[in-house]
């Protein structure tokens, strides 16, 4: 059996969609990764839901320097949503009401992003739900791994 950090980034790297020879690890930070894609230069911190499920969830916050997106959110839910269904992410007593379309969901705007990542950087735990799911993620390692995509998307 592989530890925890392996495994890890070995079931991103097999989940993520552009070639492994374009993306470069930037790091496994205890229950969160980070890599960066060179083209188009894309950074993000990345974690796969606790729960096993047969589809599984992923959360990203993503930066993409080209396009001025610094912080994005975006998260691969465990089950397809309905249409116009509220899906909610919850970290500590903060709440957050989702936009979501099928497997995917997102922060209405960039103010909504940056509220989630400040959750995200100073929680322990996360969980996103609606729907009849709940995806649980651990936070352990979220901060340093978005202080490194952060990083990595800084260097020319």
């Amino acid at each position: 059996m592989l530890p925890r950090p392996a495994a890890l980034v070995c079931a991103l790297a097999a989940t993520l969609a552009a070639p492994l020879a374009a993306r470069e690890s930037l790091g496994v930070y205890e229950s969160w990764a980070a890599f960066k894609d060179a083209s188009p230069l894309r950074c993000y911190a990345i974690a796969k839901a606790d729960a096993k499920s047969a589809n599984p969830a992923y959360a990203t916050v993503s930066l993409w320097p080209g396009k001025g997106v610094r912080g994005a959110v975006h998260l691969v839910l465990s089950r397809e949503v309905a249409a116009k269904a509220t899906v909610r992410l919850a970290v500590g007593d903060k709440r957050f009401d989702l936009v979501a379309k099928g497997r995917n969901a997102w922060a209405a705007d960039a103010r909504g992003d940056a509220a989630i990542v400040a959750a995200i950087r100073s929680g322990t735990r996360m969980t996103v739900s609606g729907g009849g799911f709940t995806d649980r993620y651990t936070l352990a390692g979220a901060a340093t791994a978005i202080d490194a995509a952060t990083v990595g998307c800084a260097k020319r």
